[in-house]
């Protein structure tokens, strides 16, 4: 079962003297890269150094079971049970390790929240899913910073609340790609909107992408590709944001992708953030074209992040929320819109773990 782990320990003697190899730490990129890896390793050697000497202690005490004290005979039992299910959780352990590694673990990513279906309620649920997100990422300790934003103010008499058309948010942390490359897709809400009189439900819907942000290397840009235009910020902003020429738009010619940021002040950052979500757009539209090639494996497998696809209704009448992709209906939604997502990231981590432990024969 563990035949891939000949030669492990050698492959991380390897890697450790790469790591003191004065041309590796002169290469920021390749450092880390290899520190990554190495990390990888190291907890792949130490899960099978325990592994193999849980099966000697095993082997150890199967022999003692022969022995002619009979106190001996009934120590060796009563440990080998606990030895035994060690091995198990060690096993189990060790064959997660195993699963291919995604390369955009540890990369910080954006987020992108667009009002799909719906109207204004579309853009108001937006605006929720946001502010869940934004709870869940303090939960876990990562650090969210909004990249873009296209606000819209939905009112009714005596009553408006604050949406979004669109907003983009940068997420930052070892965790923040494994916890949130789960979300992309379609989120449909059922509830009575704010501006609804008749107490009627009404089904909305929001759609979130997440992508990975690339390294310089993965995203070539050629500056000839785009065409940058600056013009005065719309809608809601402070001193300066709408009275100056620094909300920027910048179109990749070849492939006709458009990002616009007019959020910050200055026409640099609003450049620079602009860029950010370009890149990080482009590195999709190469995912898309490589999981075209794997069609059917991505079919079958849990959180695709194809943003057509419906993952999951939000029910507020009946403080319901399911996750279709896995089955999984919670009756708390009020604590989940409050941040606390870990029963659902955690139900989809374990059927995408179920999925590739048996694709890779180790079920």
């Amino acid at each position: 079962m563990f035949d891939k782990l000949e030669g492990i320990e050698e492959r991380l003697e390897a890697l450790d003297a790469q790591l003191m190899d004065p041309e590796v730490t002169r290469d920021t990129r390749r450092l880390g890269d290899i520190s990554r890896e190495r990390r990888h390793v190291g907890k792949i050697v130490e899960a099978w150094r325990q592994y193999r000497d849980l099966e000697a202690q095993i082997a150890d005490n199967r022999e003692l079971l022969h022995d002619d004290d009979d106190d001996i005979r009934q120590m060796a039992k009563e440990e080998l049970g606990a030895l035994e299910e060690s091995l198990e959780k060690t096993s189990d352990a060790l064959k997660l390790l195993l699963l291919p590694t995604d390369p955009y673990e540890g990369r910080p990513l954006l987020i992108e929240i667009r009002a799909g279906t719906g109207g204004d309620e579309a853009a108001l649920f937006a605006g929720d899913l946001f502010k869940m997100y934004t709870r869940f990422a303090e939960t876990r300790g990562l650090k969210l910073d909004v990249v873009s934003t296209n606000v819209v103010t939905v009112g009714a008499v005596g009553k408006t609340a604050q949406g979004y058309k669109e907003i983009i948010a940068s997420i930052r942390g070892d965790e923040a790609y494994n916890l949130f490359r789960y979300e992309g897709g379609v989120h449909r809400v059922q509830r009575v909107p704010l501006t609804e009189a008749q107490g009627r439900i009404h089904t909305s819907a929001a759609t979130v992408a997440v992508l990975p942000e690339p390294d310089e290397v993965e995203i070539k840009i050629e500056a000839k590709d785009l065409r940058i235009d600056t013009m005065r910020a719309g809608g809601p902003g402070g001193q300066s944001v709408n009275t100056t020429d620094s909300a920027v738009r910048i179109v990749h010619i070849p492939t006709g992708t458009t990002v616009q940021c007019q959020d910050e002040k200055s026409q640099l950052k609003n450049k620079d953030k602009a860029m950010r979500v370009l890149k990080a757009r482009l590195l999709e539209v190469e995912q898309d074209a490589k999981h075209a090639e794997e069609a059917a494996a991505r079919k079958a497998m849990v959180g695709s992040g194809d943003r057509s696809e419906r993952i999951r209704t939000y029910n507020y009448p009946q403080n319901r929320i399911t996750d279709h992709r896995i089955n999984l209906t919670l009756y708390k939604l009020d604590r989940v819109m409050m941040g606390d997502l870990d029963e659902l990231v955690d139900g989809l981590a374990t059927a995408r773990q179920a999925e590739l432990l048996k694709a890779e024969g180790l079920a």
